[in-house]
Formats: C-alpha cells, structure tokens, sequence
C-alpha cells in the first residue's frame, strides 16, 4: 500500500482522450517544437507540437515531423516546402530558432488516415491517426481563444492553403 497523501493534486483535471480528431480545418497553434535524430540517427526532424485553439477539440494536440535534414532528397524538399506553409501561416518568415513559430495562431488541414491505410514504405498503419495536410492564415471568421502567455497576434487575411507533396 501507497501513502498518496501530498503526492497528487486532486483539483488537477483530467487527462484528455488521445484519440485523433476528425478530418478538417482548425484554429491551432504551435505550442512546442524540438529537433530529433532520424530513427536510423543519420537525419533530424523537426517535430512541431500544435494545441488546437477552439470548437469541439479545443486543446487536443496534433504533431507534424519535418524532415529538414535526410539524407533523402525528396524528404527534406517535402518538409523544406511544409516549412514553408508554415512560416506564411504563421506570419512568421525567417525563424531562427523554432520558439519564434509558438503562440501565432493560423489554420491546419488535418487528415484523419484510418487504420489499415498503405504505408509509402510498405506495410499499414495500425492504428488511426491525424497527419497535418495543409497551412494557411487564420480565417477571420473562425473564433478562437489564443492560449499564449501574451496576448494573441492580430488575426491575418485568409490564404491558399499551404501545398504538400502526396
């Protein structure tokens, strides 16, 4: 038996179901970001956390991996092109330091890709999930409620979507 006296704080909310969201556009935000070593350690990443800002799924997270150093030409042209889309829709142009895209609120196009999908390198997905297909300016008619230490951005005009290569 555990003494759990001081170990917890029951007024701590409950954790959130990690299930992927629905295919569709969100208000979201980038709320976290780190570069990673490749699964085969000859590459990075870089993988950016973003918090959906309102509706429904208000607060559930969404991740995107971009392949910015691979030795897989395609790969980094793919992420070199999402980066892109990211930095228009963010307002963002030339990050230095991956902190510099948190907190600035633009759309995301997500895509809910259901178990049982082909993989590009073989094989299926075994469980479904949500890849971020597409960037663009936060919609003026999109309400959300901005979760950055400081105050909000202001909301930019609507943009084409951000393309990413199938």
């Amino acid at each position: 038996m555990a003494n759990l006296t001081g170990m917890y704080n029951p007024e701590a909310e409950a954790q959130q179901d990690f299930a992927p969201i629905p295919s569709g556009e969100y208000p979201a935000q980038i709320v976290e970001s780190d570069m990673k070593p490749t699964k085969n350690n000859d590459g990075q990443y870089l993988e950016l956390t973003y918090a959906v800002l309102g509706g429904e799924f208000k607060g559930r997270k969404v991740w995107v991996r971009l392949n910015l150093d691979n030795q897989n030409a395609q790969a980094v042209e793919i992420a070199n092109r999402q980066f892109k889309s990211i930095q228009e829709a963010s307002g963002v142009l030339n990050p230095t330091q991956s902190e510099q895209l948190h907190f600035k609120p633009h759309t995301i196009r997500v895509e809910l890709i259901p178990a049982g999908t082909p993989q590009k390198k073989g094989g299926v997905t075994q469980k479904d999930s949500n890849e971020i297909r597409g960037w663009k300016k936060l919609d003026d008619g999109i309400p959300f409620e901005a979760s950055a230490p400081a105050a909000a951005p202001a909301r930019q005009n609507a943009a084409p979507w951000g393309k990413q290569a199938a």
